[in-house]
């Protein structure tokens, strides 16, 4: 399928044929959502802990005779039914990330790009490049262009001017292709490819 090219300075540069296999699928939600939770598992820390009753600090003396008390008996103070008593099967540090095929990984993020293309929300640019790295100047751009909430991706590498002034546009990310992925296409409303990033997308997916 065509699709149109712009520049940074809002102007057209021809057409670029895109791969339907890649941006023209049907869009499955059950896939896309699969493959985003899959990448926030893999993010999450896991270093949370609860001390458990052998971990708690403070005495293992009984705290008063087993009959003539009138009350329940009650031996270490340091169990779980206890003010400061250890908690029980309480979270362990561990690694929350899981295993997901390569080919469903493939899948959704070709769902992700096709989502986009399908919604309108998938612009072509010839090339990311700034000639300063002046943050200024390109969030005029991108504003005049209407990304204000962007992940713009380019080709194998970024051009240091436009990575530097990029860095500091609130709701506006850049990645290389090889960082592409599901969660960061979603999570932005706009998504910017140059030239180089859908030749390389498309040789990396096909």
């Amino acid at each position: 399928m065509k699709h149109p090219v712009t520049t940074l300075d809002n102007s057209t540069a021809g057409e670029i044929e895109l791969a339907d296999e890649i941006f023209g699928l049907e869009p499955r939600g059950d896939l896309l959502a699969r493959v985003v939770h899959w990448q926030l598992a893999k993010r999450r820390a896991g270093t949370h802990k609860a001390k458990s009753r052998g971990e708690v600090s403070g005495t293992t003396k009984k705290a008063f005779r087993q009959k003539g008390g009138g009350r329940a008996r009650r031996g270490n103070l340091k169990t779980n039914i206890m003010r400061g008593g250890g908690v029980v099967h309480g979270p362990v540090p561990r690694e929350h990330g899981y295993d997901l095929p390569r080919k469903v990984r493939q899948l959704a993020l070709k769902n992700a790009l096709s989502a986009k293309r399908a919604e309108g929300k998938l612009a072509v640019i010839d090339a990311a490049k700034a000639d300063d790295h002046k943050t200024k100047a390109l969030a005029a751009k991108l504003t005049a262009l209407g990304w204000s909430n962007a992940l713009i991706i380019d080709g194998a590498a970024i051009e240091e001017n436009f990575s530097r002034a990029a860095r500091n546009i609130p709701l506006v990310d850049v990645l290389p292709q090889q960082g592409a992925n599901v969660y960061d296409i979603l999570r932005r409303d706009q998504l910017v490819l140059t030239k180089a990033a859908v030749e390389a997308l498309e040789a990396r997916l096909k």
